[in-house]
């Protein structure tokens, strides 16, 4: 059990018509100018373009926005950013859409304050100082950015994607109302539930003894997507369902979930190869790699897979045979992933075999040549794992 510092500074808004409250709460936050970063035409389609824009103006806060944030956002994108909150003197920044578009936000609000080029936090060379104030209209839940301290940016150059946790750029706010999640795709809202999920099965998978509480909070989060995200896919106006995906999003990411604990995230750092090679969506890469990884380490401690198997996917548990129950749970959460529409093999992402070994080289791993708390992986590993998600 290890000593613990949380904070969760994001103000919450939550529930219908939460958005027309954002000029508001800027005023409120001493904002003057800001600049609004959001992705591709939906916004503007569904009418909450014109109904954010409306909000801020009326307050009367200057209004910038750059749209065309891509999943597995450009550091290109981020640079053109810095340059006009520079140019047009912005205090304040506002993420209206998904982890993509957050995380481009945030790492314009770091890289606005800092001489040199944001990527030197990416990559540790640097580590951020000062950062603007950031707030979110989330419209995806998966991320879970919207109350973290983390970004991940790709950079073009080498296709390498890393992140970056940062307490300086945790949303002020970020307002959430399930009703903007109602058009987003079967396809994209099975992602968000299974990136949901890995940030909890992250921290689930811990070495440290003596954390049944914690144990408990995370198998309760993880049962609710396991009930509500078949409900959102087949009934995506379904509100009771998007806000507790929605709020699900955000308690799985916001630290609540690793007091007492140390997570292992090397799943989020195979993934995040797939990501940058073949521009797959991180939760469907998440549940590709997931899977595999519990297949590789989990006689590192069967019990702890055996509970999860149990109490999280509704197995019956083989006090015989533990093992036998620990790989029920794995199989049991790939049958849950393919119901909802997820994959779980490389050849579903498109990713030929012989590009394995580049993955395996590339996947991030610290000065001791490994990735992982809960089992350190070599690159050796890295590939085995790889070649079980074929």
């Amino acid at each position: 059990m290890k000593d613990f510092t949380f904070c969760a500074p994001t103000r919450a808004i939550f529930g219908r018509d939460t958005e027309l409250t954002v000029g508001r709460e800027l005023k409120a936050a001493g904002a003057t100018r800001v600049l609004m970063q959001y992705g591709g035409g939906s916004i503007k389609k569904s009418g909450l373009y014109d109904r954010v824009v409306g909000a801020i103006r009326a307050e009367g806060i200057e209004l910038y926005e750059l749209g065309g944030v891509q999943p597995n956002p450009h550091l290109s994108l981020v640079h053109t950013a810095i340059d006009l909150v520079r140019e047009k003197g912005i205090d304040f920044l506002l993420a209206v859409g998904g982890g993509s578009v957050i995380d481009s936000t945030k790492a314009t609000a770091v890289g606005a304050c800092y001489d040199g080029d944001v990527w030197d936090f990416y990559c540790g060379k640097a580590t951020p100082e000062k950062s603007l104030p950031v707030a979110v209209i989330l419209t995806i839940p998966a991320a879970g950015s919207e109350g973290s301290n983390s970004s991940v940016i790709t950079k073009e150059d080498g296709w390498i994607k890393r992140g970056l946790g940062c307490e300086l750029y945790r949303p002020v706010f970020a307002i959430y109302n399930p009703e903007l999640t109602y058009s987003l795709p079967a396809y994209q809202t099975a992602a968000g539930a299974s990136d949901i999920m890995a940030h909890i099965m992250e921290r689930y998978f811990t070495n440290e003894p003596d954390v049944d509480m914690t144990d408990r909070l995370c198998e309760s989060v993880l049962k609710t997507i396991i009930k509500q995200a078949p409900v959102a896919v087949k009934d995506p106006t379904n509100y009771a369902a998007r806000a507790e995906m929605m709020w699900a999003s955000t308690v799985a990411h916001n630290d609540f979930l690793s007091c007492f604990r140390v997570g292992d995230w090397s799943s989020h750092q195979l993934s995040h190869e797939l990501s940058a090679l073949y521009d797959s969506t991180h939760g469907a890469a998440l549940a590709v790699a997931f899977p595999a990884w519990m297949t590789y380490v989990y006689q590192h401690d069967v019990t702890r897979f055996a509970r999860f198997a149990v109490e999280v996917m509704g197995c019956e548990m083989d006090f015989f045979h533990p093992e036998n129950t620990a790989l029920a749970g794995i199989a049991a959460l790939r049958s849950f992933f393919n119901s909802i529409g997820m994959p779980t093999t490389l050849s579903e992402l498109g990713v030929p075999d012989d590009q394995l070994p580049l993955l395996a080289a590339k996947v991030k791993r610290g000065p001791d040549g490994t990735t992982g708390q809960f089992v350190k992986l070599t690159e050796e590993d890295c590939l085995k794992i790889y070649q079980l998600m074929r």
